[in-house]
């Protein structure tokens, strides 16, 4: 099982050393990573971090290292609808063989099991598992970044891989899990930990503090005593179905991403090709701001409403979210 710990003060950092331990624990310097995907600010998070809405000059400063497969986005993807899953694993099959062709056989695959930046996109069924399969044939470790959406933010699940049916090699988990406090880990089986300790060192001066430990203890505390991932999925269900009208009366709403408390809403101007609505989502999240509600966009395009709030909003903080956008789209921004 995913027995051992590594304590530290970020998700970057959580990633950074995830990064280095496959690396360390493999031989081996190539990491596969998806587009358009945010994994933090470091100098190795940073690398596999290929969202252009987060670095727009992403693409161009990433190291030769890091081998990039399509962002398995069934909205507006390169592959979609029914036929998504398919023809991204296969692309997926093809660049690890093609890596190990070229003698740069993968250390690791990085990837979130939601999208969180991206807007909250949903993996097309059975792509991460049949990803995780080719990775591990090849030699490869697999790490799950729950940084925004892990810890029962989904609802349904308390890591958000669990809803594809896998288990990782690492999960890099920070945010929700100091709320607030500079807290994060990398956690990872035994065998892992002990083969990256016979090769490699890490340390961190304020990573796994005592006050760090207390808040993580604590968070943990409020977050089963007052039932917080079942509210995350009560409430999340509750912005679903108020989204999904939403999107029945104004064509703006191309797509409702996400689960639980973790949601996009993607704006377009033709549900037909998809343009997106960038200008007017900006326009839209300032008028939603003199509502009273804070939302921004998020996404490559910038045309996404990034709905991720504090795990313990409640139905009614919904219902006024809710009822603040359709005012926006109703009467206009």
């Amino acid at each position: 099982g995913l027995d051992s710990v590594f304590l530290v003060n970020s998700g970057s950092e959580a990633v950074d050393l995830a990064l280095r331990i496959a690396q360390v624990v493999t031989g081996r310097m190539d990491v596969l990573a998806v587009r358009e995907a945010y994994h933090g600010v470091t100098m190795l998070s940073d690398a596999v971090t290929t969202s252009l809405w987060d670095n727009p000059i992403a693409l161009e400063t990433r190291p030769d290292w890091v081998h990039l497969a399509s962002a398995p986005n069934s909205y507006r993807g390169r592959f979609r609808g029914a036929d998504a899953a398919a023809g991204y694993t296969t692309e997926m099959r093809e660049v690890v063989a093609d890596m190990v062709a070229r003698g740069r056989p993968p250390a690791a695959f990085i990837s979130e099991p939601l999208f969180g930046n991206a807007g909250g996109i949903m993996l097309p069924e059975g792509y991460l598992a049949a990803t995780y399969e080719a990775v591990r044939a090849a030699g490869g470790l697999c790490i799950a970044d729950e940084v925004q959406v892990g810890y029962g933010r989904t609802g349904r699940y308390w890591w958000a891989h669990e809803m594809h049916g896998v288990r990782p090699d690492m999960i890099t988990i920070a945010k929700a899990m100091g709320n607030g406090h500079p807290l994060g880990a990398v956690i990872t089986s035994r065998a892992v930990a002990e083969a990256f300790g016979k090769t490699g060192s890490f340390f961190s001066s304020a990573g796994g503090s005592p006050v760090s430990c207390v808040v993580g203890l604590t968070v943990l505390d409020v977050i089963r005593d007052e039932g917080l991932q079942a509210n995350a999925a009560a409430v999340g269900d509750r912005f679903a179905q108020r989204c999904a009208e939403l999107q029945a009366k104004y064509p703006i709403i191309g797509a409702v991403h996400g689960m639980g408390l973790y949601m996009g809403l993607e704006l377009v101007r033709d549900r037909e090709t998809r343009e997106p609505a960038t200008r007017e989502a900006y326009a839209i999240c300032d008028r939603m701001r003199e509502l009273g509600v804070i939302v921004q966009p998020t996404g490559e395009r910038a045309n996404v409403l990034k709905m991720k709030p504090p795990m313990c909003l409640t139905l009614a903080d919904a219902d006024f979210f809710c009822h603040a956008l359709e005012t926006a789209l109703r009467d206009g921004w």
